[in-house]
């Protein structure tokens, strides 16, 4: 649920760079939407200014806008937040109007805007405004282009929204651990005509990471590659919410990465391509088909698609540890290893100790204690049992009755008589083995009999 409240500019307050704003601009802020609900916020088409497609943030929302004499003005507040990654864990992050990611920013191509910022962490911090044309004045680098901003205090970005596309933000101030603490959100410019690159379906969302010790609260910013919380939106499976689609629909899904590795995305079922990056829309006749696509740091995609066959079609990381909820990466593997007698032992000791990973990594229908504010690694329901996945992990369903303009999630796919998989009780033909030596596909050649002389070198001391 998004409220409004409001933040009054204090006598410090900076227009930032070049482009001063003027005085009647930055008289009075606008309100400031703060939301604190993890579920995904449809956003209504806007009210006032030039018409658009709005977009669907997974687990997220749009942040609102006022007119104010042809300029369109937001108002971003940096603060520490509360974020639920999933039912069961919270963690203490810094974000932007009550969440991490931040809300998403929409404009219109040709929009002149003008964003207030106001500092509520307990450090300085900016705004750069990650792949956007603008004066270099705007562009949020900290000591480069503009000063920072104190605690307590709000700047001003103004600019053009020069090129539709799709983009993120993010500060260039303690970059290492405001990003790790979750500060980021996206920001997608429309195109002048609101029927260019129009789709049925259009969903964006950041990747984030973070590594927060078990029964803790905040991620440690320290760590560069050993996240064990891989997310969407600040989200992991099973909190992360479906994406529901009609057949037929024409989806676009934007994925921006702001962890400390890449991502390779993968969708179940259909094939897609590329329509656009940071850098821009794709052109048609470059496009090429992929069922997954990899997107590196500080990079955005948007994959395009036809929703053509129906199902529960998995979207997902397709690293097997970005699938995965606070797991440890010191456990020693033990296929194999019988250890049923040490854990009798163990039990008379740690009563709720298990024995884990004896005959491989499922955990099955087990369960075991945890520590207070912690997930499971591998968890999550779906009609045939557990899904055992974590993570970056959601679903796109496909449903034929789905209305236009309707994200409710539609339940799981009622699959069509004879088009699950089954167990098979006949008898099973011969299974055909390759009868070459050692499984070679081509049979080695013949070498003949060659005699070798060995001269023993002589002189720097014969060695």
């Amino acid at each position: 649920m998004i409220s409004r409240r409001n933040f009054f500019m204090g006598a410090g307050a900076v227009a930032v760079g070049a482009a001063a704003v003027s005085k009647a601009g930055a008289a009075t802020l606008p309100e400031a939407a703060t939301a604190s609900d993890a579920r995904t916020q449809v956003p209504p088409p806007p009210a006032n200014g030039r018409p658009f497609n709005p977009v669907v943030t997974l687990n997220g929302w749009s942040l609102p806008w006022r007119m104010n004499n042809g300029v369109k003005e937001f108002h971003l507040v940096a603060e520490p937040v509360v974020r639920e990654l999933a039912p069961g864990m919270k963690a203490n992050l810094w974000g932007y109007n009550g969440q991490s990611p931040g809300p998403t920013i929409e404009v219109v191509e040709g929009d002149r805007v003008r964003i207030f910022v106001t500092n509520k962490l307990p450090e300085n911090t900016s705004v750069h405004w990650h792949g956007q044309r603008l004066p270099n004045g705007m562009d949020g680098v900290t000591g480069l282009t503009q000063p920072a901003i104190p605690p307590g205090k709000t700047f001003v970005y103004e600019f053009v929204a020069k090129r539709p596309g799709t983009f993120m933000y993010h500060p260039h101030a303690d970059e290492m651990v405001q990003m790790a603490m979750g500060m980021m959100g996206f920001w997608v410019t429309h195109p002048k005509d609101h029927r260019q690159f129009a789709v049925d379906r259009d969903f964006v969302f950041l990747l984030s990471a973070y590594d927060i010790e078990p029964g803790s609260y905040v991620p440690r910013v320290n760590t560069m590659l050993d996240q064990n919380l891989w997310t969407f939106n600040s989200r992991v499976f099973p909190g992360i919410d479906s994406m529901p689609v009609r057949q037929g629909d024409r989806v676009r899904i934007r994925v921006g990465n702001l962890t400390m590795t890449n991502h390779p995305i993968h969708l179940h079922g259909h094939e897609f391509v590329v329509a656009g990056t940071d850098g821009g829309w794709t052109p048609p006749a470059s496009r090429w088909p992929e069922v997954t696509t990899d997107i590196a740091v500080g990079q955005m995609r948007a994959i395009e698609f036809d929703a053509t066959d129906l199902g529960d079609w998995a979207f997902h990381c397709h690293k097997s540890h970005h699938t995965m909820n606070a797991m440890g990466h010191d456990v020693p593997t033990m296929i194999g290893v019988d250890h049923k007698g040490i854990a009798e032992k163990i039990n008379k000791i740690v009563p709720d100790y298990m024995v884990m990973g004896d005959k491989g990594g499922s955990m099955g229908g087990m369960e075991m204690p945890l520590p207070d504010n912690t997930l499971p690694m591998m968890t999550g329901e779906g009609p045939f049992g557990g899904v055992e996945m974590g993570g970056m992990f959601t679903v796109l369903k496909v449903r034929r009755d789905q209305k236009r303009g309707d994200y409710t999630d539609p339940g799981w796919f009622k699959h069509p008589a004879g088009t699950i998989a089954y167990e098979w009780t006949g008898a099973l033909p011969e299974p055909a083995r390759s009868r070459s030596a050692g499984g070679q596909l081509m049979p080695a050649k013949s070498r003949p009999n060659v005699e070798l002389t060995v001269r023993k070198p002589t002189g720097h001391g014969e060695h």
